[in-house]
């Protein structure tokens, strides 16, 4: 295991250090002055379509609000990343890797405006509801189905498998820290669970995420306000620490400026998604009227994870004053920080709120993997497979090393985005079009602007849904 630990963080390393942090902060810097900074003129349209009632199909469709894909999507961006995620940044990049963390959120939600608006123009008709996604945008946008193969396959990988072990790992380290429960145990109990629901399908998986990760992100928030308030003081000098380890002169002279950045970047990543190509597959199943308004719905979840909940856990920690020297990592950085502010519960209460929160992202990953699986066969032996798979991947990560769990993630996460960010860069002119579509129809007094496809008419063979 150390063995196979200490090759893939050498891959890690010159994958993340020379490749893909320069690729998504340019592929951020580019969208967003492309679409005109859209992730900041219209925050106010994303948070009025968030309420808008979902479009009433024929009698008896089935279909995805975009609420619910919405909640789907942040079933997924809402677990380990934010609790444990900003810990292992903290612990080894230092206070300064949070300001790298926003930096990647308010840049990056304009990559993920424009790989969800593109998942739905090219969305085709599925079974009980849309489907689409980065594969699907490949093959029809890009006409390279070998491409859209590899992604379904890298994100099959990476997120039923690697990313379900990292949740698992930390819902099992959580319990035993708060309660002192057997890993063993506690992994039979998550497998036993996670086959129950995702054997309902997407249908059953969102009707539980719209329930359990709004209650637990609202309560989540409101804990850390209380913090906020009994310790507002300190805020000042803890945003002063946040900055001055991100830019000050002794980090860049001893070099761990870089650290920052990079554990930034990469726990930034793996907490929002933008640009990776995760969310551009549920964002594909809402029925929407225009692609733009999902595009919308998108770019603001990648605000309520980054800038919301994990500066949540980022300040608790800071707050706290718990030892950042890295002798506590991960979750249990996280529970030590709030047993300080609120006593013993603190520990107890994280546990149950990594509980909710990693196992809704359990369910959000499956289901990319599976819609990914749909697009290369629909045989249902390959799905009834991945699904035992996935569940034995929930038990592998219950009883892995933190370690070689987070690395496994960091690499398969790294592959995929690339393959996306490719295939963005070279779709993006379609959703600035739909983006300036959107603009035009709004400035006519239009309150829910609609798409046809003859508005694109060079596209408008490929397109299955307008």
């Amino acid at each position: 295991m150390d063995i196979l630990n200490e090759w893939i963080g050498s891959i890690n390393n010159v994958l993340w250090t020379y490749i893909l942090i320069a690729m998504l902060l340019v592929c951020a810097f580019w969208f967003t002055i492309k679409t005109r900074f859209v992730q900041f003129r219209m925050i106010g349209e994303m948070v009025r379509l968030l309420g808008e009632s979902a479009i009433s199909g024929k009698q008896g469709e089935k279909h995805i609000t975009s609420f619910q894909a919405f909640a789907v999507s942040l079933a997924s961006r809402v677990g380990t990343g934010n609790l444990a995620g900003v810990a292992t940044a903290i612990a080894i990049g230092g206070p300064g890797s949070v300001f790298w963390m926003w930096v990647i959120a308010l840049f990056g939600a304009s990559s993920a405006f424009v790989e969800s608006t593109l998942a739905q123009l090219y969305k085709t008709k599925g079974k009980d509801s849309f489907v689409g996604g980065p594969a699907y945008y490949m093959q029809r946008g890009l006409k390279k189905r070998w491409m859209g193969i590899l992604f379904a396959i890298l994100i099959t990988i990476t997120f039923g498998f690697a990313f379900n072990s990292v949740q698992s790992n930390t819902i099992c380290a959580a319990f035993e820290n708060a309660f002192s429960f057997s890993h063993i145990v506690m992994g039979i109990i998550l497998t036993t669970m996670t086959l129950l629901i995702i054997f309902g399908g997407i249908q059953r998986i969102a009707k539980v995420s719209s329930v359990v990760v709004p209650v637990m992100a609202l309560g989540y928030i409101l804990l850390v306000i209380i913090i906020m308030l009994f310790n507002l003081k300190e805020l000042p000098e803890v945003l002063k620490i946040i900055f001055s380890n991100a830019f000050g002169w002794e980090q860049i002279a001893g070099g761990s400026i870089g650290a920052a950045l990079m554990q930034g970047i990469k726990r930034g990543l793996f907490s929002n998604e933008a640009g990776m190509g995760s969310a551009p597959n549920v964002a594909a199943t809402a029925k929407v009227s225009h692609p733009v308004k999902q595009g919308l719905i998108q770019a603001l979840g990648v605000f309520t994870d980054t800038l919301l909940i994990c500066t949540c856990t980022a300040f608790i920690i800071l707050f706290s004053g718990a030892p950042i020297d890295g002798s506590a990592n991960g979750v249990q950085l996280t529970q030590k920080a709030l047993n300080s502010e609120i006593g013993s519960i603190g520990g107890i209460f994280v546990a149950i709120a990594i509980f909710f929160f990693a196992f809704s992202s359990i369910l959000g990953n499956y289901y990319y993997g599976e819609a990914n699986i749909r697009f290369i066969t629909n045989r249902k032996s390959f799905i009834i497979g991945y699904r035992i798979l996935v569940g034995c991947m929930v038990m592998f990560g219950a009883l892995a090393t933190l370690d070689l769990a987070w690395n496994l993630a960091d690499i398969t996460m790294g592959l995929m985005s690339i393959c996306n960010l490719i295939a963005i860069i070279l779709l993006g002119k379609y959703a600035f079009r739909l983006l300036d579509d959107y603009r035009k129809q709004k400035k006519e007094g239009i309150k829910s602007p609609v798409f046809k496809k003859e508005s694109m008419p060079d596209i408008a063979d490929d397109l299955d849904c307008w």
